[in-house]
């Protein structure tokens, strides 16, 4: 079974920064797109940052020069570094990866089939 577990996250000030990461197993397609979700209440669940098998990073707007997205398939990990964070970054945030290839690999939750249960980041003014 595929499994992602997320970790990382926690209560910060706002400017300050976060590392989460998410742990793989169960999972082989290394140049599938793998990516970083979030979700507030009452917010649709949104693309925070992608990476394909090329190392490519295609960010949210919102987030475009203060996150980075990496991976280690070695260490079979998935990053997100957050730096100088907002109290609008507060919400739930997932991993999640792709089960087939694709062209390009984009922000839309419909192109991942594997989640991790999520780790809380909340950002306070």
């Amino acid at each position: 079974q595929v499994q992602l577990v997320e970790s990382g996250g926690g209560s910060v000030r706002a400017g300050g920064s976060l590392r989460l990461s998410c742990a793989v197993s169960g999972y082989t397609y290394s140049r599938y797109c793998m990516g970083w979700f979030r979700q507030s209440p009452g917010k649709q669940r949104e693309g925070v940052a992608i990476i394909d098998g090329d190392g490519l990073t295609p960010l949210a707007d919102s987030v475009k020069g203060r996150f980075t997205i990496s991976k280690d398939n070695a260490k079979n990990t998935l990053y997100l570094q957050m730096n100088g964070l907002k109290p609008e970054d507060t919400a739930m945030y997932y991993c999640a990866a792709a089960n087939r290839p694709q062209l390009f690999c984009g922000l839309g939750a419909a192109e991942y089939a594997y989640w991790g249960q999520g780790t809380q980041v909340t950002v306070s003014s």
